[in-house]
C-alpha cells in the first residue's frame, strides 16, 4: 500500500514538472464575477464595479526542475520500499 502511495505521489510530481516546463503561464478563470463597491470620497456615492476573477500564474524557472527532481527521488524511494522492509515485490 505504501509503495503505491509513494509511486503515485512521485508520478504526479514528475507530471507536474513536465507540465510546468511546457507552459510559460496559465490563466485560471472562474465563471463567477465579484462585485465591489468603490467610493471616491466621503460625499461621493459608491459605484458598483464588476470584476472578473481571472488569475494568471507564471511559475518561476526553478519550479519545474525541483518538481522533476523531487518526483524522481520519491519514485526511486517507492521502488526500494519492498527491499528495505523485507517484503516481497508486489508486481
Amino acid at each position: 500500500m505504501w509503495r503505491a502511495f509513494f509511486f503515485a505521489c512521485g508520478t504526479m510530481l514528475v507530471i507536474l514538472g513536465i507540465e510546468c516546463l511546457m507552459i510559460e503561464s496559465a490563466t485560471l478563470s472562474s465563471d463567477r464575477a465579484e462585485t465591489i463597491q468603490v467610493s471616491n470620497g466621503w460625499l461621493a456615492e459608491p459605484k458598483t464595479v464588476v470584476v472578473a476573477s481571472n488569475r494568471t500564474v507564471k511559475p518561476p524557472e526553478w519550479i519545474p526542475w525541483s518538481f522533476l527532481a523531487s518526483g524522481s527521488v520519491v519514485l526511486l524511494y517507492a521502488l526500494t520500499i519492498p527491499m528495505r522492509w523485507g517484503g516481497k515485490s508486489e508486481g
